[in-house]
């Protein structure tokens, strides 16, 4: 994660950078979850940090923000918490498990955290998570009345056969994607790629003078019972 973040720095200088904590960084040891979360900024350019998790993990937000590391919090649906959660669903469906978000969320806002994405959860429990809350909320999969929105790059291209519901595509890309590839290799497999304009030429006088300090023409090699 550091290298993408550092790859994500050197090409944007205006927004706000975010460094996304990666599984097991965190979650374990305290200490260690403020260490990596100041690599972020000091070796990759992040200007914050965000990771998972809502009451359980407050303390440690304290933590980071105390060493002063600007903390973007997440509660919801929380994809590092797959296994735990039985699978990527939808969170905050009955009041009680409504009330257990809503108590996350401000807990990490209480703890120091200067906005939280909300992931996965019903529209009306965004909306009333986001009317509590004096910082922003990042919205995905969470209705339209959070403060901002997010979707992952690949899902808006339509990189992926499936998507989540609250996804809306933008665009169809895998299919071209996918169109290309097969052309490129129906081309080569019938040897209509390369073809003379995607090959560079010699001047004739200058591979007569090679193959005559050669003396006689190489043996072209074969691969797999093709001459080549």
């Amino acid at each position: 994660m550091l290298h993408h973040a550092r790859a994500v720095s050197r090409g944007a200088s205006r927004p706000l950078l975010i460094g996304d904590m990666p599984f097991m960084s965190y979650q374990a040891d305290r200490a260690e979850a403020v260490r990596n979360a100041g690599r972020f900024l000091a070796q990759a350019g992040m200007d914050a940090v965000k990771l998972e998790g809502g009451q359980r993990m407050a303390e440690t937000v304290r933590a980071i923000v105390d060493a002063g590391i600007p903390v973007q919090g997440h509660v919801g649906l929380l994809p590092q918490s797959e296994k735990a959660m039985g699978g990527l669903r939808v969170q905050g469906r009955t009041a009680a498990g409504a009330r257990a978000l809503l108590d996350d969320a401000l807990a990490l806002e209480e703890a120091g955290c200067f906005s939280i994405v909300i992931e996965g959860v019903p529209a009306r429990l965004g909306a009333e998570i986001t009317s509590r809350l004096s910082i922003p909320t990042i919205g995905i999969g969470a209705g339209p009345d959070t403060d901002g929105q997010v979707l992952v790059l690949h899902d808006i291209l339509g990189l992926y056969e499936r998507s989540p519901r609250f996804v809306k595509r933008y665009a169809d890309l895998s299919q071209s994607i996918g169109d290309a590839l097969r052309a490129f290799r129906d081309d080569v497999s019938a040897r209509r790629f390369p073809a003379p304009e995607h090959t560079y030429s010699m001047p004739d006088e200058e591979w007569k003078t090679f193959a005559a300090e050669l003396g006689r023409p190489s043996p072209r090699r074969t691969f797999g019972g093709r001459r080549r």
